[in-house]
């Protein structure tokens, strides 16, 4: 027997549904957001397929395919799951296009079939980027379609084993009011695709845009519907780019892939560390290398001071790719603890290679690499320090100290300086590690 429904009203931003109309929404606080939905009937529905026992389900249906990029298939979890739908989004510019038409490339040359499904460019401006990357391949369909119906027909037609659209703000689904881009119209595109995903074991990924603050462009629900969300960034003067992981229903969100920005496409640095580092010969004075962590991956970084006389009264403090705040505090405790004239100097601090880096592992860095620049004494050859600096001068321990100590030793380098343990020494093979209670004993160290 139908029944009847009732009428309802639904937020535009989350997807938060209300038999009333409210001015606010509860679930979001966005204001006119609530739209009523038309009240209609709906028959009862029969099964498609009765449910089954989730031990009878065929696990082989949810193994993971290689997409031939091993920095995807790492932040991924494994590699691209069947009927999984990817949103990847990043700023305008940062290679978001070239990466995924790199990964229909890669697809296409294990012999199957993808569809890259594009309504922001025409079919010669892909054809012509295809080309000066090499991405040209017979089994690598393109589709130059605004309109999501058209797509589905491509899909029929072709039968990919991969569909990538570019974008889902630009794709117009029928029947749905609003522009494309607007609130309506991705939502329904994206729903849409989701359901041909889960549907057909399809797996789908999904270019995105993002608003001025870094969010996904549209409303929240897209990060909803879909199972996977990247964010691919990176600073428009330096050709290093970061894919992470912002939600994953297959794997962790604290993965990190590395890729390179060339001119011949977006090009995957397995090994990060070697890039910020390969400029290195003999060690300059007012240099210091360290270990960071960029979620769970160690990445080896050069961290750059000078310090020179002040042009005005007023010494200056710039700061490029470390926290603004913290590198002058560090500044300030090498000072009232060690001796050292810092308020008297004009003091540069930068990272290497546009590499940013927040957290507090990265103090004794700072401040060894500004002590060197202070007395034009470079640090000892193959050497890292590791340690984060209190305002009383001590050194305190950081997480995943032996994780980055053996990244270190990989690389070649041979003496750490790191924060004394309450316990065992770290053994790390083929490195002497020399540890420090306080930023005074790390000078020390340097000045036998």
């Amino acid at each position: 027997m139908a029944k009847k429904a009732r009428a309802s009203h639904t937020c535009s931003e989350c997807g938060y549904s209300s038999p009333k109309w409210l001015g606010r929404c509860p679930e979001c606080g966005s204001w006119g957001t609530l739209q009523e939905s038309p009240s209609f009937t709906t028959p009862a529905l029969t099964p498609s397929s009765p449910a089954q026992p989730i031990t009878a389900i065929d696990a082989a249906a949810t193994q993971t395919i290689t997409s031939g990029i091993g920095e995807l298939d790492r932040v991924l979890g494994a590699g691209v799951v069947p009927g999984s739908v990817v949103l990847m989004a990043g700023e305008p510019g940062v290679g978001k296009s070239t990466l995924l038409l790199e990964v229909a490339s890669r697809w296409a040359a294990q012999d199957r079939r993808v569809l890259y499904a594009t309504a922001e460019e025409s079919a010669g401006q892909v054809r012509a980027r295809a080309e000066r990357t090499g991405a040209l391949r017979d089994t690598l369909y393109l589709a130059a379609e605004p309109h999501l119906d058209t797509v589905f027909g491509h899909v029929k037609d072709i039968n990919p084993s991969l569909l990538i659209v570019d974008s889902v703000q630009t794709m117009h689904a029928a029947g749905v009011e609003g522009v494309a881009g607007g609130v309506a119209q991705s939502r329904a595109v994206t729903a849409a695709l989701t359901t041909l995903a889960k549907t057909t074991n399809l797996p789908v990924l999904l270019v995105g845009h993002v608003t001025k603050d870094g969010n996904v462009a549209g409303p929240r629900v897209l990060e909803h519907l879909v199972d996977v969300v990247l964010n691919f960034e990176g600073d428009r003067q330096s050709s290093l780019r970061m894919l992470r992981g912002i939600k994953n229903r297959f794997g962790a969100t604290d993965e990190v892939g590395c890729f390179e920005q060339t001119a011949e496409g977006i090009r995957e640095v397995p090994d990060p560390s070697g890039l910020f580092l390969s400029h290195r010969g003999q060690t300059p004075d007012g240099s210091a290398v360290t270990v960071a962590m960029d979620g769970v991956r160690p990445i080896l970084a050069e961290v750059q001071a000078l310090t020179v006389d002040p042009v005005n009264k007023s010494p200056r403090r710039v700061v490029t790719g470390l926290d603004a705040n913290r590198v002058p505090m560090v500044l300030a405790v090498l000072q009232a603890r060690c001796g050292e004239r810092t308020n008297d100097k004009d003091a540069y601090v930068a990272t290497v290679g546009g590499m940013r880096i927040t957290e507090t592992a990265t103090d004794l860095a700072v401040a060894l690499a500004t002590w060197s620049s202070l007395h034009e004494t470079p640090l000892p050859a193959k050497t890292v320090v590791i340690g984060e600096v209190g305002l009383a001068g001590e050194l305190r321990r950081v997480p995943n100290l032996d994780r980055r100590l053996h990244e270190a030793a990989r690389l070649g380098y041979t003496q750490a300086i790191a924060p004394a343990s309450p316990g065992d020494s770290p053994s790390i093979p083929g490195m002497r590690v020399l540890e420090a209670a306080t930023l005074a004993d790390a000078i020390a160290l340097l000045q036998r």
